[in-house]
């Protein structure tokens, strides 16, 4: 009888730690504890020491830091009809920890599920050269649309990045030929922008020569002088017929004695 009753005190003991165990909850600064009292929302708890009445009360703990979330590769056909597998991450924290429990079954899975779908929704309404070229804004809009559908929920989608988009080997390499043709494109059109520009300058060069027919006399002598400097070089210039025929009268002179 005595060990019987010791047997029922030492189960009553153990029992009463359970149960008090269970009614203290410690609870960190960065977490909050919702708590249903015979299934009625109560509010939420903490952070530091907080007290539920055993069997009466039943809690659930959420955690209110930033929760960093991968989206899946998603397959997406662009407007274009290209198709491309993009993924992002996402940022996201609770900031009503009672919706949060209440208004939905799972958060986390709930956020990742709208995160994917969106993903699908936005990005294939734009044309590739679109999702490659303007992904800030593509950013924008996926939070926007995101932060929306989860406010309900007391989440609170600060950031959406898509990080890789993956495209076709043959979209690659269409992409690498536009890129080259672009690139010969410019190449050309600098050229022919110098060749214009030379132009212009031998324009302005003639004009000034026709205005001041010295400048042609001055510019031929140069180009002598540059032939010239050349070793094992023999130059052959014209010389102008009216030079040579006052040469000629000068040596008749002198040979009549005149």
């Amino acid at each position: 009888m005595v060990t019987f009753s010791l047997a029922v005190g030492f189960f009553v003991v153990v029992f009463a730690l359970v149960v008090l165990a269970n009614a203290i909850r410690v609870v960190r600064e960065y977490e909050r504890l919702v708590v249903f009292r015979l299934g009625r929302l109560v509010g939420a708890r903490g952070p530091g020491l907080v007290l539920l009445i055993p069997i009466v009360d039943r809690a659930v703990k959420v955690g209110l830091r930033t929760v960093t979330m991968d989206v899946p590769p998603q397959d997406i056909i662009t407007r274009d009809n290209v198709t491309v597998k993009v993924n992002a991450v996402i940022y996201f924290r609770v900031i009503d920890s009672a919706q949060a429990v209440v208004q939905v079954e799972n958060y986390l899975y709930a956020t990742s599920q709208i995160a994917q779908t969106t993903l699908r929704s936005i990005l294939g309404q734009q044309e590739l050269d679109e999702l490659l070229a303007e992904r800030e804004k593509l950013n924008q809009a996926l939070q926007q649309v995101i932060d929306r559908q989860t406010e309900p929920w007391g989440v609170k989608v600060s950031t959406v990045e898509v990080k890789n988009v993956d495209l076709p080997q043959e979209m690659q390499r269409a992409i690498a030929r536009q890129a080259e043709a672009e690139r010969e494109r410019r190449a050309k059109v600098i050229n022919a922008e110098g060749e214009y520009q030379a132009a212009a300058r031998l324009a302005e060069a003639a004009a000034v020569i026709a205005r001041e027919p010295a400048a042609l006399q001055l510019r031929y002598l140069q180009t002598l002088s540059e032939i010239a400097t050349e070793n094992n070089s023999t130059t052959i210039f014209p010389v102008p017929v009216d030079m040579l025929r006052a040469f000629q009268s000068a040596m008749e002179r002198v040979g009549t004695g005149k």
